[in-house]
């Protein structure tokens, strides 16, 4: 497995060294394709090359797809470094590749793991405003969040209004709910959404109530 990794390393570096030489050589069309198709290749270089490369070829009037745009703030976002993530995203928002559902969700996530939740919120708003429909991982993101700090209210909020935006919640989505309000003592309420669950055909397992 480690000689595997090895390899798989060294592919990337190389692939990374091509972009990086057409960038220095001006030929940044090359470097855009070569590196926009990296991901279909299996090929994911680190943040901080990756960034690079990205810088370099926006300063030459280009700009990656939005899978490597993706890429980009998903390894931000793991790294923590939730400031230039959120800066990429208003680039990104600015370009002509508007964000898609799977791009708010990587960054709700994101902010939502880090207790960002002003920052969640406003951005959850922005999906409505945007013409698209949060998916039940951005929900349950969201409802997550809002149990963490404790804000139940906002999160039933959340919950009920998913139908209502024409997302039914799943099984997972009733465990978060259920886990949020078990961990506040919230028993009736829980006790309440279990039995909802049921009814609904969604299975209670030791998860749902740890």
């Amino acid at each position: 497995m480690d000689e595997a990794r090895k390899i798989f390393d060294q592919m990337v570096r190389r692939k990374m060294a091509d972009v990086n030489g057409y960038c220095e050589n001006k030929r940044i069309d090359e470097a855009k394709e070569l590196f926009d198709e990296m991901p279909y290749k299996g090929l994911v270089p680190d943040v901080g090359t990756a960034l690079e490369v990205f810088k370099h070829m926006r300063s030459q009037g280009h700009q990656p797809n939005r899978i490597s745009f993706s890429i980009l703030l998903d390894g931000l976002c793991k790294q923590g470094n939730l400031d230039e993530a959120l800066a990429l995203f208003k680039v990104m928002e600015k370009s002509r590749l508007k964000p898609n559902i799977v791009t708010y969700n990587i960054l709700i996530d994101g902010l939502c793991r880090v207790g960002k939740l002003n920052d969640a919120k406003e951005l959850f708003s922005r999906i409505f405003e945007n013409g698209l429909r949060p998916s039940v991982y951005t929900y349950s993101a969201m409802i997550k969040v809002f149990c963490n700090e404790g804000l139940l209210h906002d999160a039933y909020k959340i919950f009920r209004g998913m139908e209502e935006a024409g997302c039914l919640p799943n099984g997972c989505c009733y465990n978060v709910i259920i886990q949020g309000f078990l961990r506040h003592k919230e028993l009736a309420k829980a006790s309440q959404l279990i039995d909802e669950m049921v009814d609904k055909g969604f299975s209670v397992d030791a998860t749902t109530t740890n």
